[in-house]
């Protein structure tokens, strides 16, 4: 059998202030005609399908018509879904009865039953053939938050010794090892094991940029040694550059766009994964076409920039919808006051859309705090680091920063909840 990994689709994303929805609907008008000509069996999407907890309409309008078209041009194709670390579980899983009906499974939480044990039959979604036939089971997991998944297995005796099995990533772990046992017994012999998890594995490349920490920084990250041989494929979500983890079965999708400039170089795609019987057969990276390009200038002195900006092609024939999204970086001896309206006056006439302008002063200024920086620039994380070295003179430990992350974790899911509400 064949099916589509996919994953961090972000819809609903804005580009530093500007909306995107013209590249989602061209990225899933894509995949759906890719789809009808290849057929695969399946779609598997790997978490992040929103960008954030409480998406706005249309972005929900975009997923659950993508969902509707799919079905209407291949019904027999099965979807199954997660939610990310950007979603919220509750609003993913609300219309699942509905979406059964589209041959669409929604996973966004786990569950527990009374005796503390995983509820692992609902996620354990059966994947057929053309013919009807199971051919293997899909180990939907959907990305875990603390409060899910710690204190709930105290202690245990291993062969290396007491395992406590209370912080976040014995959690994560535990559920994984219940998860792929109850799948072991679920299975008939010649049906292959699929994991899709959103999560972070060890080793895995993070673009810095754009890439929010799960939950407490690198700390929450996984082994990929969670993946015993007998999983044919693990579908992975949540970091944006394609890529292996260790092993070929082993995968990120990436992201099918760049979410930020720095992600501009990344291969962006799609995987196509076959299987034969129990093992994987063959993995084939279908690239995503750009439907609006990004273009990085600098950083370099602003004489040479204005130089550049105008030597730049562009097609003035292209709807301003399409028109490239442009990034300069202007490296200045001293505050030129005019600077945005000087580029923006090289770039009069021309299809390209500047979106972020970026100055970088003398290393003798950059030095004063404030004197060159946005906070948006800076980020939550190094702000409260350096407000933190600022008062106490020491930098904050690792303990201190899970703290913080865990916090505006719970925050940026509660601000998405009661604006839902």
């Amino acid at each position: 059998m064949k099916f589509f990994h996919t994953a961090d689709w972000h819809l609903g994303q804005t580009f530093h202030g500007q909306e995107r929805h013209v590249e989602h609907r061209a990225f899933l008008d894509w995949l759906l005609e890719t789809l009808a000509a290849r057929q695969p069996d399946a779609l598997l999407i790997a978490g992040d399908i929103f960008d954030v907890v409480n998406p706005s309409l249309r972005a929900q309008e975009l997923f659950y018509d993508f969902i509707v078209r799919a079905h209407e041009h291949l019904p027999r194709l099965e979807i199954v879904m997660i939610a990310g670390n950007h979603d919220s579980g509750n609003r993913i899983e609300l219309p699942a009865p509905l979406m059964q009906r589209l041959n669409a499974h929604a996973r966004g939480r786990v569950q527990w039953r009374d005796d503390g044990q995983l509820d692992a039959e609902r996620l354990l979604i059966p994947l057929h053939d053309d013919q009807g036939e199971t051919r293997a089971w899909c180990l939907a997991l959907p990305f875990l938050r603390p409060a899910e998944v710690t204190g709930r297995g105290g202690t245990e005796t291993t062969a290396q010794g007491t395992d406590h099995r209370n912080d976040y990533v014995s959690g994560i772990s535990r559920v994984h090892e219940q998860l792929i046992e109850a799948a072991r017994k679920q299975r008939s012999p010649g049906q292959a094991l699929v994991a899709m998890s959103h999560a972070h594995l060890r080793g895995a490349a993070v673009s810095e940029d754009s890439e929010r920490p799960i939950v407490i920084g690198g700390e929450e990250s996984i082994s990929a040694t969670l993946f015993p041989e007998d999983i044919a494929y693990v579908a992975l979500g949540h970091l944006h550059r394609a890529q292996r983890v260790g092993e070929e079965r082993i995968r990120y999708s990436g992201s099918p766009l760049p979410m930020d400039f720095s992600e501009a170089a990344y291969p962006h795609q799609v995987l196509e994964v076959t299987l034969e019987g129990e093992r994987l057969a063959g993995i084939e990276a279908l690239p995503v076409p750009r439907p609006v390009a990004m273009q990085r200038l600098g950083p370099a002195p602003l004489e040479a920039i204005e130089t550049e900006l105008a030597a730049l092609n562009h097609d003035p024939a292209l709807p301003q919808e399409r028109w490239p999204w442009l990034e300069v970086s202007v490296m200045l001896d001293a505050p030129v006051p005019d600077l945005r309206a000087r580029v923006e006056a090289a770039l009069n006439g021309k299809a390209l859309r500047l979106l972020r302008l970026k100055r970088r002063l003398p290393e003798t200024e950059t030095q004063r705090p404030g004197a060159s920086e946005r906070l948006e620039d800076i980020g939550p994380r190094a702000l409260f680091a350096r407000t933190w070295e600022a008062r106490w003179g020491t930098p904050p430990e690792d303990a201190v920063l899970a703290d913080f992350d865990r916090l505006r974790q719970d925050v940026l899911d509660a601000q998405g909840e009661e604006a839902g509400a």
